[in-house]
């Protein structure tokens, strides 16, 4: 009798797909290794160095010995920022027992997802959407609803109502978007608050890019409404994007208790806690001045106001003006079906994934497809470079779609 064969993958494993953000990120990387000249507008991370203030405070960490494990879900130090932070940005009130830390905010997101979801379970995500939120609720045995949006990127309580089922467990809300860059109002936030109160919905509130705001806003918690929708909200946010610290890893949450203590749960069989030197470097972050961050803030919109206008120059593109983060999501449909060639054969542009092939390909340019992000008529580009890059790039772009047939 013969052996049954082995099957070395899990289901889970099978089932979840690699990050497009990453994927272009690692072709443009080995294309500049080749030697090429790449302009990326890839990556999701502020090009700034991290503020000099928080280096410091992780420099006098390691001096001081603060070397060692420190609580699963964070440092008391660390968790009192956080609170001082909610309730001085955002005006939220939260205890200790209700915020955890983690190795950045797609960590929290993950153990939230773990934490809540089970098989059966709805989750609503509008697209355009951040490509891991499917996976991670895919991940987590759960089924992703997508939920299709207007021409400003966003959802309204009644579109979002029809979606809603007996198995809706969860809502995404992610404002500024990524990606986007689209910020929801008030009204239409305290909309989908009462409709997520109604139904008894948990909101995830993405809000990682809350300071990279545009044109005078200012940040809104749908989790500051009232007591109801607090209960039901999660907020979600982290360090990477505000203080340019993506490769230091920490983010947060701040929910209900039960919630939090599971999510808490879940990190402590698996990652346990976030690097000591980082959370004393994001103690500084929150406590400390602030000026870095706003600085970097102005330096993005002027790059927007530029980029903006620049693709909307080009023909075959339109460009929406985005009001946060620092993406903009150019709609290419109109250059589908048009061709190009390149060593001695001729291809046709029929989507995103083949024109984001073309730019990286034939003008050295790395973009994101929209496809990864539910919303295959459109790209991605990421304006944390520099103007220079900036201006380089667009440039290129618009050679590239001036030699299709």
């Amino acid at each position: 009798m013969l052996d049954a064969p082995v099957r070395k993958l899990s289901e889970r494993a099978l089932n979840a797909l690699p990050s497009p953000t990453l994927t272009i990120a690692a072709k443009a990387n080995a294309l500049k290794a080749e030697g090429r000249d790449v302009v990326s507008f890839s990556a999701g991370e502020p090009d700034f160095d991290t503020p000099e203030n928080v280096k410091l405070a992780a420099i006098k960490a390691i001096e001081g010995g603060q070397t060692k494990y420190t609580a699963s879900s964070g440092t008391p130090a660390l968790k009192n920022a956080i609170i001082a932070k909610l309730e001085r940005d955002n005006g939220l009130t939260y205890k200790p027992s209700q915020i955890i830390a983690s190795a950045g905010a797609k960590h929290s997101i993950y153990n939230l997802m773990q934490a809540i979801l089970q098989q059966g379970d709805e989750v609503l995500i509008p697209a355009p959407y951040w490509v891991s939120y499917p996976e991670q609720v895919k991940l987590a045995g759960a089924k992703p609803v997508i939920v299709p949006t207007d021409d400003n990127f966003q959802i309204s309580a009644s579109v979002l109502e029809r979606f809603v089922t007996a198995e809706t467990k969860l809502l995404i809300i992610n404002s500024p978007s990524n990606p986007t860059g689209a910020v929801y109002d008030e009204e239409t936030l305290r909309e989908i608050a009462e409709l997520a109160v109604r139904y008894n919905i948990y909101v995830l509130s993405d809000e990682i890019y809350e300071k990279v705001l545009y044109d005078g806003r200012k940040p809104i918690s749908i989790a500051s409404f009232n007591s109801k929708i607090k209960d039901m909200t999660i907020t979600i946010n982290g360090l990477s994007k505000s203080h340019s610290m993506t490769g230091w890893r920490l983010g947060y949450a701040a929910g209900d208790s039960e919630i939090v203590s599971a999510m808490g749960r879940i990190q402590d069989q698996s990652t346990s806690n976030p690097s000591s030197i980082t959370q004393a470097a994001g103690v500084e972050a929150l406590n400390g001045p602030q000026e870095a961050v706003e600085l970097m803030r102005v330096e993005f919109e002027k790059r927007r106001n530029y980029i903006v206008a620049a693709l909307n120059d080009i023909s075959g593109i339109t460009c929406n003006l985005p009001a946060g983060a620092f993406y903009v999501f150019p709609n290419v449909s109109s250059l589908y079906g048009r061709t190009y060639s390149a060593n001695g054969e001729t291809f046709v542009v029929r989507g995103s994934d083949s024109l984001a092939e073309y730019l990286l390909e034939q003008s050295d340019v790395a973009v994101v497809p929209g496809s990864g992000f539910g919303a295959d008529g459109y790209l991605r580009l990421s304006y944390a470079t520099s103007l220079e890059n900036i201006v380089k790039g667009v440039k290129r772009i618009s050679e590239a779609i001036g030699r299709l047939e």
